[in-house]
């Protein structure tokens, strides 16, 4: 599943970028040393469920049912939820004082939910585990939410640091849960698949109430101006899980200068209150980025590509499964071509931090988009699992320059002070999207095969391309006879 992405993460400088994403994280209090590594251990065991789960689910229903491809409704079902719930758990968890009364309930729904689901995957009526598979996506945005705690506990002058090994929790994840899914299938059968994501859930969530839930004033007591940012809820890249992560190495170092200034500050407020407050602003979020997105030349060309990409990549799970059995593999090696992705995907966001910049940002997206396009029908000709692996290691390589384009470009053209609104708009139409197109992915499978599939999402990111292309071409001024 595509892990949801971090709203408002963009750079400023690439000497802010060298700094965050590298070097070690120089601090010599022992309490802040202590939480930080209690934090990074309970998110990165919970992001490497959140990441696998797309994978577990799959091999799980494939396994037994036979049909790889039903497992694409359930994925529906986890994320469709994710674009509302996003915005509000993380808008909710920016504000609450105690956080550790709504993070660790809603951790253990969510790690609940996953083992309930792949227990019942391929075994109980679907409507059933639509149902399940809804809770998931009604709480796994309190995985990745779990980035905005950094500045209650990291001082200030050390936040850079800790947003560059916070993405890099992410880029782990993205590769161990689908890795996990897939040696956990190959070893012991595809039923199996989901124990190491269950158990990587159950491990987090032991260690998730040793954070230190530091309440917002703490932080402004040690820094008024050191902002919270904003939760990565809205935007992953499933995956976001993913889309939320796992292409923004080297680039969440600056995520909390970005975010809104002064929420250290923000006064006390009960559990109810932050709901209610959460579910009255959410209208105005969505329709003030929309209105943002519609009318920006440029980020409405980012939009329609990266949505229209999207709803192809929201079938890349099932159909990686279903690939593999067509060149003659096992079903496990599905997983292993998603976790090539994902290295592809990891090592082009680190080149992209390193040598992205604004100005080339409308090209990389969309050239990245044709590159990606063409290294997913290149698969369709894969005699074997090898060649396929290199393939779809070659689309992440295109896939992460994309993400990271994205990303920039939306920092270089929305207003500051909307910025955290079109991230949290443009995730949602991504997130809706992907939901949409692992639908269509189960529907579609029997009728057209693996080869049809894959062809048909490397179409949707030539389409992506081309309309991005098109909409960002100058409108010529009319002459006036």
């Amino acid at each position: 599943m595509p892990s949801s992405p971090l709203s408002a993460s963009h750079q400023k400088s690439r000497s802010a970028r060298s700094a965050g994403a590298g070097g070690p994280f120089l601090c010599h209090d022992p309490r802040v040393i202590r939480g930080l590594a209690f934090h990074l251990t309970a998110a990165t065991l919970l992001r490497v469920s959140a990441e696998g789960v797309a994978t577990a689910l799959v091999l799980t229903v494939q396994a037994r049912t036979g049909h790889a491809a039903t497992a694409g409704y359930l994925q529906t079902a986890m994320t469709l939820p994710y674009v509302i719930s996003g915005p509000v758990i993380g808008n909710a968890v920016d504000r609450l004082r105690r956080p550790r009364r709504a993070i660790v309930p809603m951790a253990l729904a969510y790690a609940g939910a996953t083992g309930l689901l792949l227990a019942m995957a391929g075994g109980s009526p679907l409507v059933a585990a639509l149902c399940v598979a809804a809770v998931i996506g009604c709480t796994e945005p309190i995985v990745v939410a779990l980035t905005s705690l950094l500045p209650r506990f990291v001082p200030a002058d050390r936040l850079s640091r800790a947003y560059g090994l916070e993405a890099s929790s992410y880029n782990v994840a993205a590769i161990v849960g689908p890795g996990l899914a897939a040696g956990v299938a190959s070893l012991a059968g595809g039923q199996y698949a989901g124990t190491a994501i269950v158990a990587s859930a159950v491990l987090g969530l032991c260690v998730l109430p040793l954070l230190p839930f530091a309440g917002p004033d703490s932080a402004a007591a040690s820094d008024a101006s050191a902002p919270a940012p904003a939760g990565r809820a809205a935007d992953p890249d499933p995956g976001a899980s993913a889309e939320v992560g796992r292409a923004e190495a080297g680039r969440a170092a600056d995520a909390g200068r970005a975010a809104e200034a002064g929420k250290g500050a923000i006064a006390e407020r009960d559990i109810g209150e932050v709901t209610e407050d959460a579910r009255s602003g959410l209208a105005d979020v969505i329709a003030g980025g929309l209105v943002v997105l519609a009318r920006g030349r440029v980020l409405r060309a980012v939009t329609v590509a990266t949505t229209l990409a999207w709803l192809g990549f929201g079938g890349v799970a099932v159909t990686a499964v279903l690939l593999a059995q067509h060149v003659g593999a096992p079903a496990s090696t599905g997983g292993r071509l998603l976790v090539a992705m994902a290295v592809g995907s990891l090592l082009g966001s680190l080149a992209s931090s390193r040598w992205l910049t604004p100005r080339h940002g409308e090209r990389v997206l969309v050239g990245g988009l044709v590159a990606f396009g063409a290294a997913l029908a290149a698969v369709a000709l894969a005699p074997s699992a090898g060649w396929a692996m290199a393939a779809f290691c070659a689309a992440g390589l295109a896939e992460g320059p994309v993400f990271a384009a994205t990303l920039m470009l939306r920092q270089r053209e929305a207003p500051p002070d909307r910025l955290g609104q079109v991230n949290t708009t443009g995730g949602s139409l991504k997130i809706g999207a992907s939901a949409l197109g692992a639908a269509l992915t189960a529907a579609c499978a029997d009728a057209v095969g693996p080869v049809g599939l894959v062809l048909a999402i490397a179409a949707l990111q030539f389409a992506g391309a081309a309309s991005g292309w098109l909409l960002l071409r100058p409108r010529r001024p009319r002459s006036i006879p």
